[in-house]
């Protein structure tokens, strides 16, 4: 069947200008994604075959190999009594001390971490502002909303929904947690936290390969709300953090996977002084 003179005028062309248009759309977004990751506005990993190394240290303290530099994030080692035999501190490297506040089960062993390994500590400017009183010069303050590109990747500080001071009274400014860029993954560490709406702000700006969630309940939110959490910032990976470390915090493990399990997520209840990737 032979075509008029207006289909074959008309024809090609609309087909032509429709790709046109697709292809001008994806290129536009991929750039406004690679200038909005170039900012820290947006959390990528672009090299999946590269893992990271992750060791529990217990509570909600981890050690981290990016691969690039040594994290540690909320120092609670020496009076934590199950982690004793299972990890030393003085064999401890670190780059980088993370401090999502300032409550004792968290900052027990920063000063002394901090000036062992002369890591630069980034926490709240009032963490920075304390840690100077306490001979610690090494540090970067932030708060929250703000990003910063160090050699491993960037760091925003996030909000969280808990209180923060240090053991001998002093204010510790507002408790945060940290969400993490670099070349190997994207993730976040929310510290201590209850479930709250703002968590649904994350995926809005970074898709997290993984998280670290407190699941202990009484001090913080419990497996249940960490499942929603989960939901909230739209991440399936979870790794648990602060439990059984005090009789106020012991939970059911089994109760625990299957509430994620339900749901259709992946949580992983870590071992003290065992390493695994991600």
């Amino acid at each position: 069947m032979r075509k008029t003179a207006e289909e074959v005028t008309t024809g090609p062309p609309q087909e032509t200008n429709s790709k046109m248009m697709c292809i001008t759309l994806n290129k536009f977004l991929i750039n406004v994604h690679k200038l909005g990751t170039s900012l820290g506005y947006f959390c990528h990993s672009p090299n999946e075959q590269k893992k990271m190394k992750i060791t529990y240290l217990g509570h909600s303290c981890f050690h981290i190999d990016t691969g690039k530099a040594q994290l540690v994030f909320d120092p609670f080692i020496r009076p934590n009594d199950k982690a004793k035999g299972k990890v030393d501190i003085d064999k401890l490297k670190a780059d980088y001390i993370l401090v999502s506040h300032g409550h004792d089960d968290h900052t027990a062993d920063l000063v002394y971490l901090a000036k062992k390994t002369g890591a630069t500590v980034v926490s709240s400017y009032e963490v920075h502002s304390w840690l100077g009183k306490q001979g610690i010069g090494k540090t970067h303050p932030m708060n929250f909303g703000g990003s910063w590109t160090f050699d491993f990747g960037t760091v925003k500080y996030f909000q969280a929904a808990h209180t923060s001071s240090f053991a001998d009274g002093t204010y510790a400014g507002a408790a945060g947690g940290f969400i993490i860029t670099t070349d190997e993954a994207c993730f976040y560490y929310a510290g201590d936290t209850g479930l709250f709406q703002d968590m649904k702000l994350i995926p809005m700006f970074h898709t997290l390969d993984f998280a670290f969630l407190p699941i202990g309940d009484n001090f913080t939110m419990d497996a249940e709300q960490a499942v929603i959490a989960a939901d909230f910032i739209n991440c399936e990976d979870i790794i648990a953090m602060h439990f059984d470390t005090f009789e106020f915090i012991e939970i059911d493990h089994q109760k625990a996977l299957d509430s994620f399990e339900n749901m259709g997520k992946s949580l992983l209840i870590p071992e003290i002084g065992v390493i695994f990737e991600k």
